[in-house]
């Protein structure tokens, strides 16, 4: 439940924090000298090389600092068969993270308030976040109605709240957006960038405007666009005024102190990452259900803020039986409800760990802001 959003913009670096009463919820930051999710470029093939299993990938030049990667089989595209040297159509599907750079897929995507514009396939899927099963059928039927040629669309759960010539006029700009691409590839000379993904402070004020209150920024052109709707308030330095850059330290730390003096360790590794809940010095009188519910929902807080992806592994306080953890487990699934990444809970493995798999779209919060140390390679230890 985000009631404030705090917009900053220095240099090429824009931070966004989501708050609720002045806690740090939701945190993104951008580098738009780099290739950001959701971008499409037109790229240069610049190797081809050879996977396990006779498959086979490329190496592509988007004019990053590290080269992307894209897989020749794609899901309802013909398999790419490319020298060095080709150019090639591609989206941003996961952003450069550690020492890896892009993930590339030829299958565009082009995302609108309402519709998500998919010109390679042939399918309508809704969102499951529309409970109203009657408006999901009318949305679907409003679609393909609309729908010409060969075109696939994703019906998200906004649209529910819309009319139908909002959806259609929405259906006509995304088409002209795959256009407008595809002319621009004609004349363009790779690597360029060919379309830029949506405002990301627009898409978020959009998702939380049900709750969201207040909007305070440090673009003046932004604030014109937002005063109508929103309490707005320019500050040249918005995330100094909220202490978000402390809020922010705190989030790289491996240790998290509860409330009643329990504690949460985040130790993230190249496999997964593991979290630890320890009692420490809890005073909740000795309840451990209450303290792995606190630590729970703090636990989907940071998984938020800290854009932890992947798999993550929880082993939270006590025994590890299900009887014991099923509230805290519960707490966890509706905590993470509503994230905007998506996320499954798969309860308890026969080890007694709580196991999470969060896509992996962008960086983690520890990528962006930190690189690993070349002397300990990242273990933090020192001999004694």
């Amino acid at each position: 439940m985000i009631d404030t959003l705090v917009y900053e913009a220095k240099n090429q670096i824009i931070r966004i924090a989501g708050l609720e009463n002045g806690i740090l919820q939701s945190l993104d930051i951008s580098d738009l000298s780099r290739a950001a999710e959701g971008n499409i470029y037109l790229g240069r093939i610049s190797k081809k090389i050879e996977l396990a299993n006779g498959k086979t990938g490329y190496f592509v030049n988007l004019g990053d600092v590290k080269e992307a990667f894209i897989n020749a089989e794609e899901y309802g595209r013909d398999e790419l068969n490319a020298n060095e040297g080709q150019e090639v159509i591609v989206q941003v599907a996961q952003e450069q993270h550690a020492e890896k750079g892009a993930k590339l897929v030829r299958s565009l995507q082009f995302v609108g308030k309402n519709l998500v514009y998919c010109p390679y396939r042939m399918n309508i899927e809704i969102s499951q976040k529309i409970d109203d099963k009657l408006k999901a059928e009318e949305l679907k039927n409003l679609v393909l109605d609309n729908t010409t040629g060969q075109e696939g669309w994703i019906v998200r759960t906004s649209a529910a709240a819309a009319d139908k010539e909002e959806i259609t006029a929405e259906m006509e700009v995304l088409r002209g957006r795959f256009d407008d691409v595809r002319r621009r590839a004609q004349t363009a000379k790779a690597p360029v960038l060919l379309a830029e993904r949506n405002n990301l402070v627009v898409e978020i004020v959009s998702r939380n405007e049900q709750t969201l209150k207040k909007i305070v920024l440090n673009d003046h052109n932004l604030e014109k666009a937002f005063k109508e709707d929103f309490e707005v308030e320019f500050s040249a330095q918005p995330f100094a005024d909220f202490g978000l850059d402390e809020q922010i330290v705190e989030a790289l730390q491996k240790e998290i102190r509860l409330k009643d003096g329990g504690r949460i360790y985040i130790e993230q590794t190249r496999a997964c990452t593991a979290i630890d809940v320890d009692s420490g010095e809890d005073d909740g009188q000795g309840s451990l259900g209450r303290l792995n519910h606190e630590a729970a929902k703090e636990i989907a807080r940071q998984i938020k803020v800290r854009n932890l992806s992947g798999k993550i592994v929880i082993d939270f306080a006590g025994s590890s039986e299900y009887r014991f953890l099923k509230g805290a487990i519960e707490t966890l699934i509706c905590s993470l409800h509503g994230d905007t990444v998506k996320v499954s809970v798969y309860g308890l493995s026969r080890a007694g760990l709580v196991e999470v798999l969060r896509a992996r779209r962008r960086p983690s919060l520890q990528d962006l802001l930190s690189v690993e140390c070349p002397t300990c390679r990242g273990s933090g230890r020192v001999e004694p």
